[in-house]
């Protein structure tokens, strides 16, 4: 169910949280709980009933439908249908769950609940059989408030908490979510426990889904409560709150395990805002976390693609591994994340994943991630289901917004597996069309036994010129050992400003003679030099362009939609023709080319969202940053920002959300100019 965003002008629905005046200052989706790390170690859980001892996998149909007419009976029997057919049942997915809009406005004349005839016209229990009967098992939803969170205002549970339980348990309900809306301020322990006390009398084991938005730190204390709790406001389907839920509840592994997880939010692969790869990262990173996986996209219309996603065991026996931890931070510098996850048979669950916008090398170690010295160990990439042997460095290029996912053990066996050998492509891949630019790859050998007759081959799009200007192979690649090859690459002239794809591969043998291909995904950009003279940059193409919520707007405010529904820029009263809106976290970059000397721009949180918005404005120059404000608020006027950016081929204009989370952060980089 949604807890929404801040568009106090432009949401599609809105909660209304009664008095509880926390609810409003937490409407932003992305709101954080506290980042520091747990004070204590949280108390084993004492539910004891045996259910959730992995974290739940199903479906809840709000991500795809929110309360349109297509949520309905046959909605629902359909993705159980679908659960069987395309063999997510086998992969471990059990829970069907409706979501709110379910019931009919108004209680009977008894105060029974009563389900909606048009949406379900045979009602819950007639679906509860219908979902039974393929093994599966039913959710439901509900608020712990006196209406649930839909504008239309459907009855939710506070002070029907045994009668509402008793039908849920009548229907053959198997798992509630049970919400935070219009809860009239009442203490948010004393409604989950309340309702933990009404589920427990029915007799049904039901899984219960403690959803308050992480408003009132409910791992410190529901681990006796609830099955799970959600850790964080609603996700959506962009990459900003998607990357925004993961590190809200990265910090709070301590506080999962079996029949008690953290919850970060429902999946939104599928539902088409996010790319494949983008995904896979958000498949991988839920798992690496022992998050529910519960699919919010219409698999009905799901591609192909989608469906590979979720149905990969592999990454599933991540999430469902028995031991319960959820995966904690290696490192994350630069963007670069490592997270490890503890399994049961004593393997290390590693993702590799790239926050960045450009392709990234990461590395960590076997010792880094937890695992006992050994001679060497196994490494299992698995999304490309294949096994190889690693001296103990665990390494790979990640393409921007891509995880790989690993999961490395101290297997004695490991010489039956060919060695592992890391692509990777140095330096920079920006190049103007016409102009010849010279990219170096490299394939080393991570193992403990050589690869032999190595060979190399780069390929770019039709029409583009790849040559070798250093050799493209070796008869053999000694442990450690590095093929380095130089790469003359020119675009056709003409070819218009954007990004292609080239693809490093690479082909060897084990020493027992075993064939292995690898490749690389890379992407290089065609780039137009800078202007000479001074420029706006909301007039000049980018590189790269994220936003928090919402596109990246050229001479408006950030919207938090689609593209253009912006207002004119506007920052303590001053209206500006000029600049970009965004929301934080943004990341805008620029190719200068080595041929400009400064930005400057007036920086502020825009008038639009009120007394709301905390944000922190920083110029990078390739690596270096090169200018930054402290954190600015609403009651501040445009702060004026410099930056010397001499030499720099790249400028990156980023917004971060002042370190308090993020809510209601429309940033506005107004009047912001580039001299060359």
């Amino acid at each position: 169910m949604r807890h929404p965003h801040t568009r106090t002008t432009r949401t599609t629905r809105l909660r209304v949280a009664g008095a509880l005046t926390a609810g409003l200052l937490c409407a932003a989706g992305l709101a954080a709980p506290a980042l520091a790390a747990p004070a204590r170690t949280p108390a084993a859980p004492a539910l004891a009933d045996g259910l959730a001892l992995t974290p739940p996998m199903g479906f809840n149909n709000w991500n795809s439908t929110h309360c349109r007419a297509d949520f309905n009976a046959s909605m629902v029997e359909g993705i159980a249908d679908l659960f069987v057919e395309k063999g997510l049942k086998d992969a471990g997915y059990r829970y069907v769950n409706l979501d709110d809009c379910w019931a009919l406005p108004d209680r009977d004349a008894n105060g029974k609940l009563v389900p909606d005839p048009a949406r379900f016209p045979d009602g819950i229990k007639a679906v509860a059989d219908y979902v039974h009967a393929k093994g599966l098992k039913l959710g439901i939803y509900t608020s712990a408030g006196t209406k649930t969170c839909d504008s239309t205002g459907f009855p939710g549970a506070l002070g029907h908490e045994y009668s509402d339980a008793r039908q849920f348990a009548d229907w053959g309900v198997d798992y509630l979510k049970y919400d935070n809306c219009n809860n009239q301020g009442v203490d948010a322990q004393q409604r989950y426990r309340t309702m933990r006390d009404a589920l427990k009398a029915t007799g049904r084991p039901i899984v219960y889904s403690i959803c308050e938005w992480g408003q009132n730190k409910p791992w410190e204390w529901a681990s006796d409560v609830g099955h799970l709790w959600r850790t964080t406001g609603d996700i959506s389907d962009n990459w900003g709150s998607m990357l925004s839920i993961l590190k809200q509840n990265l910090p709070l592994a301590p506080y999962a395990g079996p029949g008690h997880w953290n919850d970060p939010d429902m999946l939104e692969v599928g539902n088409g805002g996010m790319t494949d790869t983008e995904y896979r990262s958000h498949f991988s990173l839920w798992s690496v976390m022992a998050a529910p996986l519960l699919i919010g996209t219409d698999l009905r219309k799901a591609t192909p693609a989608t469906y590979d996603i979720l149905g990969n065991k592999e990454v599933i026996a991540v999430d469902q591994d028995p031991l319960g931890k959820q995966g904690t931070v290696v490192s994350s510098a630069g963007g670069r994340w490592v997270v490890a996850k503890e399994m049961k048979d004593g393997s290390r669950a590693v993702a590799l994943f790239n926050e960045s916008g450009t392709a990234q090398r990461i590395a960590t170690s076997a010792r880094a991630v937890g695992l006992p010295d050994a001679d060497a160990y196994a490494l299992r990439d698995l999304w490309q289901h294949r096994t190889y042997n690693t001296a103990g460095t665990i390494a790979a290029t990640v393409p921007a917004h891509g995880t790989v996912l690993l999961r490395v053990s101290a297997d004695p066996r490991w010489a039956a597996h060919p060695p592992a050998v890391e692509l990777g492509l140095d330096g920079s891949t920006l190049l103007e069309a016409a102009n010849p630019a010279a990219f170096t790859s490299t394939v080393a050998d991570l193992g403990r036994t050589p690869a032999r007759q190595v060979s190399v081959s780069l390929t770019g799009p039709e029409g583009w010129t790849v040559r070798p200007t250093s050799t493209t192979s070796v008869s053999a690649l000694a442990p450690g050992g590095t093929l380095r090859t130089g790469w003359r690459v020119t675009a056709p002239s003409g070819t218009p400003a954007g990004s292609y794809g080239l693809t490093l591969t690479t082909r060897y043998r084990s020493p027992s003679g075993t064939p292995v291909t690898s490749t690389l995904a890379l992407t290089a950009s065609v780039v137009v030099p800078p202007p000479a003279g001074t420029s706006y940059l909301g007039d000049l193409p980018w590189l790269s362009a994220t936003s928090g919520w919402g596109p990246v707007e050229r001479n408006t405010s950030n919207g938090e939609s689609a593209a253009g529904d912006g207002n004119p820029l506007t920052i303590g009263g001053t209206v500006y023709a000029k600049g970009l809106g965004v929301h934080a976290p943004s990341d805008i970059s620029f190719y200068t080319g080595k041929a400009c000397e400064k930005v400057t721009a007036e920086v502020g949180v825009d008038d639009e969202k009120g007394t709301k918005g905390t944000v922190a404005f920083e110029i990078w120059a390739d690596g270096t940053k090169a200018a930054s404000t402290g954190v600015l608020t609403n009651a501040m006027p445009a702060q004026p920002l410099t930056a010397d950016v001499t030499g720099a081929q790249v400028v990156r204009l980023v917004v971060t959300d002042g370190d308090d989370g993020v809510d209601s952060d429309h940033a506005d980089w107004a009047n912001a100019r580039l001299t060359c």
